[in-house]
């Protein structure tokens, strides 16, 4: 099978070519940025670009983007070109060369402030229905993307899977507090019980999108790690999340002791993949029971694939504060 797909150089990108080379596939990863698994540098906003890349194609990954790190060194301008004027050049060219299925990285970030329950209230339980509201640039221009994929199913026949993917970034996080607050390893696993997803079950999710996609025809699946709780737990986890965790996992309390780890103190929200699971056939194997067994064989926590891939960075330049700029350094560059 031919595939195309964008961003070649970024996370998702590398282990989508690594993984379909591996599997045989004809791969045409395109990127901003030269890398062994970039076959065409170039932009998806560029049209000529596009279409010389797209002939022959059956399937596209499309998973270039401006992230959510980009938003405190990117104008908005940026975000609408690539995320959005890229995805409709992307679809256009897709369309008219007959492409099977077309698969969109999208990202739970575009529930903005719909992921925000009220103070005194339980924690959002995270479904496909929830309706989006976009709180940030990023999250506006992803949602506006997927939206262009709906429309050209409906109007050109295309068959458009969307995969909104919770955090698999290897890198320390975007908030400061976080940061200080946690160990990276720790603040990761504990963030495997609601709103992180390792980068092999991203992987294997996509490639299950294009096996489901001709029956499906068009839709959108929270693609995030299984978690152990159920509806109805989102009041206490919102006053006590350790006392809900250790009832579905014990072997937390010891490990974490042991390690010197602590527990976030409440949740505000849990993804849920029910969707993803029944519809697609995803099978993800990475979540919180499986990590703790993990810790306790004294194994990494990451997926061989997230290891291989490794961490990338999101900015060329170094600052302060280490992976993100102070407002300070930013002055009026935005």
């Amino acid at each position: 099978m031919r595939i195309l797909v964008t961003g070649s150089f970024g996370h998702l990108g590398e282990a989508l070519v690594r993984t379909l080379r591996h599997l045989n596939h004809e791969v045409i990863g395109i990127d901003l940025l030269d890398s062994p698994f970039t076959a065409r540098i170039g932009s998806i906003t560029d049209r000529v670009f596009v279409r010389s890349c797209m002939a022959g194609v059956q399937v596209v990954f499309h998973t270039a983007t401006l992230h959510k790190p980009h938003i405190a060194t990117h104008r908005r301008q940026a975000f609408v070109d690539t995320n959005i004027s890229g995805t409709l050049t992307l679809l256009e060219e897709a369309a008219e060369a007959g492409v099977e299925s077309f698969v969109f990285t999208s990202t739970t970030s575009v529930f903005g402030d719909a992921l925000i329950p009220p103070a005194g209230t339980p924690a959002a339980w995270v479904t496909e229905e929830i309706v989006p509201v976009p709180k940030n640039i990023y999250g506006a221009t992803k949602a506006a993307a997927e939206d262009l994929c709906q429309l050209f199913h409906r109007n050109q026949r295309l068959t458009c899977i969307i995969l909104r993917t919770s955090r698999f970034f290897p890198e320390p996080d975007d908030n400061k507090a976080a940061r200080e607050a946690f160990a990276d390893e720790n603040l990761k696993v504990n963030e495997y019980l609601f709103r992180r997803v390792d980068l092999e079950d991203v992987v294997s999710a996509h490639l299950a999108a294009v096996e489901r996609a001709p029956e499906i025809g068009f839709g959108r699946y929270i693609i995030s790690a299984t978690t152990p709780f159920a509806s109805r737990d989102l009041g206490e986890l919102r006053l006590d999340t350790p006392s809900v965790v250790k009832r579905y996992e014990p072997d937390f309390v010891s490990e974490y002791a042991r390690r010197g780890w602590q527990m976030l103190p409440t949740i505000d929200r849990v993804y849920v993949n029910q969707k993803a699971r029944a519809e697609l056939g995803w099978k993800p194997k990475y979540d919180f029971k499986f990590l703790v067994e993990q810790l306790k064989e004294g194994k990494d926590t990451r997926s061989p694939l997230a290891r291989l891939v490794g961490s990338k960075g999101y900015h060329a330049e170094v600052y302060v504060e280490g992976p993100y700029p102070t407002e300070k350094e930013l002055g009026a560059r935005i």
